[in-house]
């Protein structure tokens, strides 16, 4: 079993050999392989530390170079709102452990303020407050976009790659999980996706991972594992489980049914009031769902998740998601619940 403690000392030492650390608390998640560490400093002050063993460095040392240039550039009432990595010098810091069985890497925050957690389920009012809420960080991500630096993933790319490992990976599913690749790579160009504003997107918008002020406005938000350059799209289906009729649950499975409940479209008719959705990009919400259940689940889902969770996840998608998704949502009831017909 990896020592994650002595990783960070390790770690530390490389940052900082001046200051010592007193405690190390595990506050993780326990759904994921990534863990969430708090350091007690001697000198009485508190850091986060997060080791990874998830994706690769390179990945991981971009997504966190991008989130401080945004967490930096945002508008000033987001001036709190994301945790910012430490810096050593001019540069972010980060420190790669390597051993016969462990390839880690390690970055230290600041701690970020936490004000409320968002209820488990939301009442409508709440819902459309979240709407609003979202659709002024989205607008707001736009203003700076242009600032931050490039990123090399893209979604085709990532299908591409699931593609390419297919036989190995699901030998059993593999003329299912292609058929639904194509049809991802063929609607992204029919939609032209690439025409789309490309933004920050959080993806995993649950409520463990942002708090909100007393009036319901975002507050602040953490855990970057999905972070990427994308359209605003992405972040839509987990948003739509935060505000969705069953609320949050303990024991989760990843199923389209949350897209078309009709808390769903309230929360978009007020997004959408704020920060105007495209046709296309309504149209788009059924292929960012697909594309999640193949990248972040068929495709990284091994790697990322605790593998019980990955196992049951898995067999979901291939068993009940991917088959009855054609079935199950048509994007065209949002689009005309929005007027956009």
């Amino acid at each position: 079993m990896t020592d994650y403690e002595a990783i960070i000392h390790y770690a530390w030492r490389a940052y900082d050999h001046t200051r010592t650390i007193s405690s190390i608390e595990n506050i993780s998640a326990k759904v994921s392989t990534n863990s969430v560490f708090q350091m007690n400093m001697a000198d009485g002050n508190v850091l986060i530390a997060k080791v990874t063993v998830f994706g690769s460095f390179e990945g991981f040392a971009e997504d966190h170079t991008i989130v401080n240039v945004l967490a930096n550039n945002l508008p000033v009432r987001y001036a709190n709102f994301l945790s910012r990595a430490l810096m050593k010098g001019n540069q972010l810091f980060f420190h790669r452990y390597i051993d016969n069985d462990t390839d880690a890497w390690v970055v230290f925050y600041r701690p970020i303020h936490i004000q409320e957690k968002s209820p488990k389920r939301l009442n409508l009012d709440q819902v459309a407050k979240l709407g609003r809420e979202m659709a002024a960080f989205h607008r707001d991500c736009t203003l700076v976009s242009g600032t931050l630096p490039s990123s090399n993933r893209d979604m085709t790319t990532d299908v591409d790659s699931l593609l390419r490992d297919l036989p190995e990976l699901y030998p059993d599913h593999q003329d299912m999980i292609r058929r639904h690749c194509h049809a991802f790579l063929k609607n992204t160009f029919r939609l032209n996706i690439l025409g789309f504003e490309k933004i920050p997107v959080f993806v995993d918008w649950n409520i463990g991972n942002f708090s909100i002020n007393k009036d319901g406005s975002l507050a602040s938000r953490w855990d970057y594992d999905w972070f990427r350059i994308s359209t605003r799209v992405s972040d839509f289906y987990f948003l739509s489980r935060v505000v969705s009729d069953v609320g949050d649950q303990d024991e989760f499975t990843y199923e389209v049914e949350r897209m078309t409940e009709d808390r769903f479209l309230h929360f978009l008719r007020a997004y959408h009031e704020v920060f105007p959705l495209s046709r296309a990009e309504i149209r788009f919400t059924k292929e960012a769902y697909r594309f999640f259940l193949l990248n972040y689940v068929l495709r990284l889902g091994r790697y990322f998740f605790r593998p019980e969770i990955a196992k049951k996840l898995t067999a979901d998608v291939l068993q009940v998601h991917l088959p009855t998704l054609d079935e199950k949502f048509d994007a065209e009831v949002l689009v005309k619940g929005l007027g956009l017909d």
